[in-house]
């Protein structure tokens, strides 16, 4: 094999090509037990600061590259903290005045200033005399290693090339301590990684310039080489892209991967442009799917943000929308410390308004909650409007799940954020795709900057795929008094006809259901951790249920410690829900706990907690028993796909149903951004709107003044309210427009809210929902007989029955059980929703056609059988839980059928319309008298009442005597007198089917 052929050959000359020089390690003087090549270090400090003492210049080779720490971990920090944020030393000029001067080893703003080399046969002696391959020098500092195997040899492959890495550790440690990228390659894979990390936190750079998203059939090595290691994109990614963690002592070092490289070298120049003044403070979105690393994407713009001198000193405000995320987060960045510098965490409202009003820079959490209004006290009157707290310029609001809480623009939190920091600039991040009806990120946050969605997260191992199960636990109602049974219950409670509905929802909790789906769980989970440890979630409809599953699980035998995490009422919930309600610090205790991968808390059971924001990588397995649709959903299930050790899969065990809805929200999570979206005519919307207000404020007395709305006492408010109502509810008619023209409102509303111009009739907006909720209230019946409704609650638990669970898989005929979410077979038939631009384009036009529906809440009719309703919802459980692979088993199964037929109708030489009659016949076959094929008698059959034919013939006893006699005649000789009649009655049903609606 020619030296030419290696891979290592190939990666030089690529680097070469890059602008590297090429040095042979044979032939640098150095002492092979260093590994720092000091002379260039110095030459180029000489160069950079020409006019300090040359003492300084070599203090600082000496100090720079003198490393700290207890432990090759601690040191390695300790060169990287030195290496990306220089060190500061004091000196006397020639005049004997005090100097300072801050010393880098490497230019970053001027990449030709600095050299670099390509090194190979490079021999450094530790322990043991080794020779990594290539190492990539800059300015005598080796700050890349490469370990690269034969390409042609088959038995090696990556492994080895990752397990030799740790040898060198072992053997040579000391380059390590100088080391910030390591890269290993068997030649027909290549990948990047920390040299102190798992083998399954290595990964592929698979674009060169981000644009694309990925080489398709790339050769590895080059794409990492010409992605990567270009000068200004590898002095970025050291500077900017690698961080240690600090966890009790023990250091975890990260570096990006390449979707969140180019993700937020993206969103740094969008920056640029968007930050005012230069912008508008639209910095737009990046949506990175679920488990892929936002966080850490997240702290290391905030890190470049604040050293970008254009931006003088920014203040950068993480805001998220729940205070467990906020937390979460917060200590995320925390743990990033050594790129963000220190973060400050909200605690209040008072606390968060101190941190904005002081002077630039920093970090700073908060929850969208905090920009509340302060309410009155007895010494003081509470505020009408939030105040303002900064006017800088240089304010910039990382929103995390943009969204979720960013849309409340005319009135609410998000209105207030605005009022607080009239010119900040935002930018969103989302691990969710961002269309729906009312969520206008664009119009908030700006376009997307970058997307990273789920398929290729899996593609690149930077999450795991999931897996879908779906079983179904059948059920059928057993008790067949149930209507006699709840009018005992609901004896003396005429005037509540609602009762009886109070909880059919919650036949998934019946108690023999239950039961046979904890059984099944405990089987299914036990198998699972056999062969693969881990952790697994419930998720429940209903916190009741949430305990009745906590219940039927703990009682069987080998159960492990399991958990029910949820909230609590304390002034609604049973006395024996009391052990699964826990304080703040009780339910962040358990989330340790669960996130340890030793610790016995296995499995917990939710309804909502836990479901988005909350990371615990040990997670393998979730079961679902809770109808979940969208973003919602996608964020459950992702709960499994975080990398973990040997973890290849997650698995999803659907027990309710949900296959459907996956593959909807799963497609949707694979699209690749917007592209040649209509756009919305604003100014139409706004002359809608304002129209809409004037229409709403036709039914309001015009004695009713409402324009200080917001500084009214909240009795008073609703003393007007009542007025208005008391007006409008006295006609039926009244009541109904009025709504609808609210109605109408309000969905103007979300189209147009980002526009200043609405902002001076937010208290028309206001004023008018909350008469229209009451008006609504009071046109609707509502009941509170919670008593009775529990025990209604239990009737049905108890009255429905469930079968053992069924493998869906196996009775739709398919074997292969481990289905990938994004098979292509699982995303087959996925129902493509309108997104949220064209829900609004067709709300507009439906505004304009008057063609808003109102619902009202009403009851079902009050007689209705409750035993009735409860097969309804048995056979929509059925329907629903009989889901996507049964659906698809049978359409593969119609498919094969159909193609069948085709092949059938070709050897027959018949057509679609001759087909169905040459059954009938040939179905007779014994009663044809006449010699040869079937085929010439049924074409003759067809051709004769083909030409018989005219505009409704079914109707017309004439026309269908006329037809009779063609095919009669057409039989005549060919078939039996006595059997003719017969036949001829199954040829005229046959016509009208296929006939009937012929038209000439």
């Amino acid at each position: 094999m020619t030296k030419e052929a290696t891979i290592e050959q190939a990666a030089i000359d690529w680097l070469t090509d890059l602008g590297y020089t090429h040095k042979l390690g044979t032939g640098l003087p150095q002492n092979n037990t260093e590994v720092v090549l000091k002379e260039p270090l110095l030459a180029f400090i000489e160069k950079q600061y020409p006019n300090i003492p040359q003492e300084i210049q070599a203090l600082a080779v000496a100090e720079l590259t003198n490393n700290v720490g207890a432990d090759l971990d601690h040191r390695n920090r300790d060169f990287h903290l030195k290496l990306t944020k220089g060190k500061e030393y004091a000196y006397e000029d020639v005049d004997g005045e005090e100097k300072a001067v801050h010393i880098y080893p490497i230019d970053f703003e001027n990449p030709k200033n600095n050299a670099f080399w390509a090194v190979n046969q490079f021999s450094i002696t530790g322990k043991n005399k080794r020779r990594p391959d290539i190492i990539i020098y800059i300015n005598g500092l080796p700050l890349v290693v490469f370990e690269l195997k034969n390409w042609y040899d088959d038995t090696t492959n990556l492994k080895e090339a990752h397990n030799q890495i740790g040898h060198y550790i072992k053997d040579i440690p000391v380059l390590f301590e100088y080391n910030a990228i390591t890269v290993i390659s068997d030649g027909n894979e290549a990948q990047h990684g920390m040299y102190s990390s798992g083998m399954e936190w290595y990964a592929a750079w698979k674009s060169i310039n981000g644009v694309d998203t990925v080489q398709e059939d790339d050769f590895q090595m080059h794409t990492l080489l010409f992605g990567l290691f270009p000068k200004d994109r590898l002095l970025n990614y050291i500077k900017n892209f690698i961080f240690h963690e600090d966890h009790n002592g023990t250091l975890i070092k990260k570096g990006a991967k390449y979707h969140q490289f180019f993700g937020v070298a993206f969103a740094v120049e969008a920056a640029k442009k968007s930050v005012r003044p230069f912008g508008d403070g639209r910095i737009g979105v990046i949506w990175h799917t679920q488990g892929s690393g936002k966080s850490m994407s997240m702290a290391m713009y905030t890190g470049i943000l604040r050293s970008l001198p254009e931006l003088k000193n920014p203040t950068i405000i993480v805001q998220v929308d729940r205070s467990d995320l906020d937390i979460q987060l917060y200590e995320n960045f925390v743990l990033a410390k050594d790129l963000v510098g220190d973060v400050q965490h909200a605690e209040s409202t008072d606390h968060l308004r101190r941190l904005l009003s002081v002077g630039a820079g920093g970090v700073i959490f908060t929850t969208i909650e905090k920009f509340r209004l302060k309410q009155s006290t007895d010494e003081k009157l509470g505020e009408l409007e939030h105040p303002t707290l900064s006017e800088r310029e240089n304010i910039i609001v990382m929103a995390d799940e943009a969204h979720r809480t960013q849309y409340g623009l005319l009135d609410g939190f998000a209105s207030n954020m605005r009022k607080a920091l009239p010119n900040a600039s935002f930018i969103g991040f989302t691990g969710t795709p961002i269309d729906s009806k009312d969520a206008d990120t664009v119009e908030v946050f700006g376009n997307l900057i970058h997307v990273y969605d789920i398929k290729q997260a899996v593609d690149d191992n930077a999450t795991v795929n999931i897996f879908y199960e779906p079983r179904l636990a059948k059920l059928h109602l057993w008790n067949e008094a149930i209507d006699s049974d709840v009018d005992e219950i609901a004896e003396s409670a005429e005037d509540d006809p609602s009762l009886r509905w109070a909880a059919i929802e919650d036949a998934a909790g019946s108690e023999d259901r239950v039961n046979k789906i904890a059984a099944d769980i405990l089987r299914h989970y036990t198998t699972r951790t056999d062969t693969l440890e881990g952790k697994a979630m419930v998720v429940c409809m209903s916190r009741r249920n949430c305990v009745k599953m906590y219940n039927a699980l703990t009682a069987l035998e080998g159960c492990p410690e399991v958990a029910v995490i949820m909230t609590g009422n304390i002034s609604k919930d049973p006395l024996s829900w009391n052990e699964h309600i826990r304080t703040k610090d009780a339910t962040e205790g358990m989330k340790k706990r669960f996130r340890t991968p030793d610790d016995p808390l296995q499995i917990v059971i939710v309804r909502d907690m836990w479901l988005t924001g909350f990371d615990a990588p040990c997670v393998h397995t979730m079961y679902v028993d809770k109808i979940m649709r969208g973003h919602t959903l996608m964020q459950a299930i992702t709960r499994t796909n975080r990398v973990f050790f040997d973890k290849r899969n997650g698995v999803i065990v659907d027990y309710i149903g949900i296959g459907d809805n996956l593959k909807t929200a799963t497609s949707k999570y694979t699209q690749e951004g917007r592209k040649g979206k209509p756009t919305i005519d604003m100014e139409q919307a706004l002359e809608l709107f304002f129209n809409q207000i004037e229409k709403c404020k036709v039914f309001i007395p015009q004695d009713i003044d409402y324009s200080h709305w917001k500084a009214l006492r909240d009795g008073d408010k609703l003393l007007l309210v009542k007025r208005a109502i008391n007006v409008i509810i006295k006609s039926d008619e009244d009541s109904e427009d009025f709504m609808k023209a609210e109605k109408s409102l309000t969905s103007l509303l979300s189209i147009v809210k980002s526009q200043p111009a609405i902002q001076d009739f937010a208290i028309d907006v206001l004023f008018m929902q909350h008469v229209s909720k009451a008006v609504r209230n009071a046109k609707s019946v509502t009941s509170s007989r919670n008593d009775r409704k529990e025990k209604v609650k239990e009737l049905i638990s108890q009255s429905i029955d469930s079968e053992d669970i069924v493998d869906v898989f196996a009775m739709a005929g398919i074997e292969r059980a481990d289905i990938s979410i994004l098979d292509e077979t699982f995303l087959l038939g996925a129902k493509q929703e309108k997104d949220g631009l064209a829900l609004k384009i067709e709300l507009i036009k439906n505004i304009l056609k008057d063609e808003i529906k109102l619902r009202l809440h009403k009851n079902i009719k009050k007689y209705t059988s409750l035993r009735e309703e409860l097969e309804k919802v048995i056979d929509r459980y059925h329907s629903n839980a009989l889901d996507s692979y049964a659906t698809i088993a049978e359409l593969i199964s119609r498919a094969k059928d159909l193609q069948q037929e085709d092949e059938r109708k070709q050897s027959l030489g018949l057509t679609d319309e001759e087909l169905a009659f040459y059954d009938i016949l040939a179905a007779k076959k014994d009663i044809i008298k006449e010699e040869g094929p079937i085929q010439d008698i049924v074409h003759g059959v067809v051709k004769a009442v083909k030409k018989n034919l005219q505009l409704d013939w079914t109707k017309k006893e004439n026309a269908k005597a006329a037809i009779r006699l063609a095919v009669k005649k057409e039989l005549r000789g060919k078939i039996s007198i006595s059997e003719l009649n017969e036949i001829m009655q199954e040829i005229m049903l046959q016509a009208e089917g296929q006939f009937g609606e012929w038209s000439a």
